[in-house]
Order: C-alpha cells, then sequence, then structure tokens
C-alpha cells in the first residue's frame, strides 16, 4: 500500500485582501461551479470556507507530490459526501497524476478558527504499476 500525505495552513485574512482585490475573478480562478455555489450558501462566512478549499487544494497538491506545477486549482475540488463530510475529487492532469503514482483514495479533514483554516490530506492506494 502506497500512503502520502499533504497539509497546508492558510491565513483568512490574506484570502479576504486578494478577494477585495480581485472579487470574483480570485473565486473562477481557484474554485470549481460546485465550490462556489457551496461556499456562497453561507454569505457570511463564506471567506472562511474559501480559505478551507484553498488549504484543501494545496494540501492535496502536496500529497500528488507536485504543488501547482502542471496541475490546476480546478483539477482538484473538494466535495461533500451524503454524510456532508468533505473529500477530493480529481479532474484532469490531478487524476492522472494520482493515477500514474498509484493513489486510488484521498481523506480530507479541514478546520478553521479566528485566523486560519487547515487542511489535512491522506491519500493512499496500490501504489505504482
Amino acid at each position: 500500500m502506497n500512503f502520502k500525505i499533504g497539509s497546508d495552513i492558510c491565513s483568512i485574512q490574506r484570502v479576504e485582501d486578494v478577494y477585495q482585490r480581485f472579487g470574483a475573478r480570485f473565486l473562477d480562478r481557484i474554485l470549481t461551479e460546485g465550490e462556489k455555489a457551496y461556499v456562497m450558501s453561507r454569505p457570511k462566512d463564506f471567506l472562511t470556507r474559501v480559505a478551507a478549499r484553498f488549504a484543501a487544494k494545496e494540501a492535496t497538491s502536496k500529497a500528488l507530490g507536485t504543488g501547482f506545477h502542471g496541475v490546476g486549482w480546478k483539477e482538484i475540488e473538494v466535495v461533500r459526501l451524503a454524510s456532508g463530510a468533505p473529500t477530493i475529487e480529481l479532474h484532469g492532469r490531478a487524476k492522472e497524476r494520482a493515477k500514474s503514482i498509484g493513489l486510488t483514495s484521498f481523506e480530507l479533514t479541514m478546520s478553521h478558527e479566528k485566523e486560519y483554516a487547515i487542511a489535512f490530506v491522506l491519500a493512499y492506494g496500490p501504489g505504482p504499476g
């Protein structure tokens, strides 16, 4: 069995500053349509949710061993299971990368507090070949 982990911490204020500067263009660049719909479902704290997804995407890119070189922001998507738990769904090059290194499953946990959002990702599968 092959295991990879990734983690990231994101300043909520930094996300707010970028949003103030670029507005919807920022959200369009990093979030899928489904993610945008979810974060905007509670407008009061949507930037906290954006920061958590930003951290989750960064953590996943680390587990993939790529960072964001050759993998786009929207190719890593945070989705919710029927239970409400968040998980990762990969698309395009991110999905191809996971397959090439034998990662088939992703576990995600996210949390946030006043100033920061964090995410941890455990990726696993049978390994390459």
